[in-house]
């Protein structure tokens, strides 16, 4: 598709998108077959029928050489930025954000809490399968650096241990929870628990203040260059509103939404 033909297509489909997550926001998702709950049961599975394939194993965290043990951008000669969710929130709005994502042939970063993966667990198979990375945003996402070292290694690990029966993995990416820097008893923690790195951000699109759409475009587009890594949330109806504008605004520029990963790599 032309830049031209998907920035068309990404303002067309805004508002319907935003309509149609609010009205899906208004009920409820289907609770799990209490078979489902038996040991070694695949979750959602239908009882009665054959269980499904084991899913393929998701990508590990990587040691980047040369980088911080927490990051907050990428390099700065390249023409990409990732954008970073917070993974809780209406399961419908965050399906409607990663399609708005995938329509417009971006890729992102979900940091999943891990109280919220109990919750919906299929969401862990759809931020994969959607091709996105994901990540750890600890159990219960509550103010790790307010913790001593063993604490906060419990609040990681407790959601790597989801990721894992989840999906195989712990996941690619870790980041501390009500704060946008680790303490270093949080680094460690999180070395510990497997991560090489932490993920932080450097620029904060303050979606969670539920300012307008408008808004939250502009304090992303305002400071956003090559490299950037910015923080959004799942669960504001302002954010699926904004997305598709960011996205465009992005395209405009020449600039190309990837996973993490893709962008340290």
């Amino acid at each position: 598709m032309k830049p031209t033909d998907r920035r068309g297509a990404l303002r067309a489909g805004a508002t319907a998108a935003l309509a149609g997550a609010l009205a899906a926001a208004c009920g409820t998702e289907p609770r799990p077959d209490p078979a489902s709950r038996r040991p070694g049961a695949t979750p959602g599975a239908v009882p009665g029928t054959a269980p499904a394939a084991a899913p393929a194993v998701a990508p590990a965290p990587r040691r980047f050489p040369g980088l911080p043990a927490e990051i907050d951008h990428g390099p700065r000669d390249r023409p990409r930025v990732a954008l970073t969710f917070h993974g809780q929130g209406d399961p419908a709005l965050a399906r409607t954000l990663l399609g708005q994502a995938e329509q417009a042939g971006a890729r992102v970063t979900v940091l999943a809490v891990g109280s919220w993966l109990d919750e919906h667990p299929g969401m862990a198979r759809r931020i994969l399968d959607g091709g996105h990375d994901l990540g750890n945003h600890t159990q219960h996402h509550t103010d790790i650096n307010a913790m001593t070292e063993a604490e906060a290694h419990a609040e990681i690990e407790a959601c790597a241990t989801r990721l894992r029966r989840l999906t195989g993995s712990v996941g690619t990416w870790f980041r501390p929870s009500r704060t946008r820097q680790a303490a270093p008893a949080v680094l460690r923690a999180a070395h510990r628990a497997g991560y090489p790195h932490t993920l932080s951000y450097d620029v904060d699109s303050l979606d969670f203040t539920s300012p307008g759409a408008a808004a939250i475009v502009r304090n992303v587009t305002g400071p956003v260059r090559p490299g950037s890594v910015v923080s959004l949330h799942f669960g504001y109806p302002d954010t699926a509103a904004a997305l598709p504008l960011l996205l465009t605004d992005l395209d405009r520029r020449g600039l190309r939404a990837v996973t993490t990963t893709e962008l340290l790599t």
